[in-house]
């Protein structure tokens, strides 16, 4: 078995594991809960994907292709209203946007003497929870680490989805809509937190949703298809907030 140590003095810690075996198990261990959350809401997505057309098969690729609630909820809906392809394409990448900084984030996690393919499977594997366990390892992280927390936490992921689209239809209407009110839950789960810590996020929220009514309702912006309100609205929302705002990196 390869030796996989910490190498930056300054953050080693004698009671992390010592090799990539005990990684991967710590790996297994750090995923199961988050396989749990996901299995649940997506199942929920799954109901949505059998709803709108999609296969199982089909359901499995997009989760294990995409593995972003937010995306593919909204993928989904773009897909009801039958978006073009582009369309499609470009609110997928902006909705999802914040993995690219994620991803260089974490980037500097990773040892120098780490190959490119594994900082490009880094890179795929990368969610908010998985980015949140993979960022607090002190010290350099082990690849492998954040690739098994992944396996299992994609697995509940893709299971829930197939599951969702299989038998999503014989449960109780009241099962399903409970089910489905999870994805919303899910999304205040991750807005409550960080705007009761800071109130310009709450308040920026509150812009938000404000700002996307007034769009459903003007003349002049209630015939842009939902896909492109998305893009722009986050463009002009979060720029607006990066200006007004910007985070000090010190």
């Amino acid at each position: 078995m390869e030796k996989t140590t910490l190498t930056d003095p300054r953050n080693a810690s004698s009671t992390l594991p010592s090799n990539r075996r005990d990684w991967i198990l710590r790996g297994f261990r750090d995923g199961f809960p988050i396989c749990m959350g996901y299995f649940a809401v997506s199942f929920a997505l799954g109901i949505e994907a059998k709803r709108v057309g999609l296969t199982a098969f089909q359901s499995f690729l997009m989760s294990t292709g995409m593995v972003a609630s937010a995306g593919e909820f909204a993928a989904l809906m773009l897909i009801a209203s039958r978006a073009g392809v582009f369309e499609m394409i470009s609110t997928c990448l902006v909705v999802n946007l914040r993995y690219f900084l994620m991803s260089c984030s974490l980037s500097q996690k990773l040892s120098p003497a780490t190959k490119t393919i594994h900082r490009f499977g880094i890179a795929y594997c990368i969610t908010d929870e998985i980015f949140g366990l993979s960022s607090a390892v002190p010290g350099w992280l082990e690849p492998f680490y954040t690739y098994a927390i992944t396996l299992v936490s994609v697995a509940g992921w893709s299971g829930g989805t197939v599951l969702g689209v299989l038998v999503g239809n014989i449960l109780p209407a009241a099962a399903v809509n409970a089910l489905s009110v999870s994805l919303y839950g899910m999304f205040l789960a991750i807005i409550i937190p960080p705007a009761k810590h800071d109130p310009f996020i709450g308040g920026l929220v509150a812009v938000s949703m404000a700002v996307s009514f007034l769009f459903a309702l003007l003349p002049l912006t209630r015939g842009i298809s939902s896909g492109f309100k998305v893009i722009l609205l986050t463009v002009l929302i979060a720029g607006a907030a990066a200006v007004i705002r910007p985070v000090d990196e010190a």
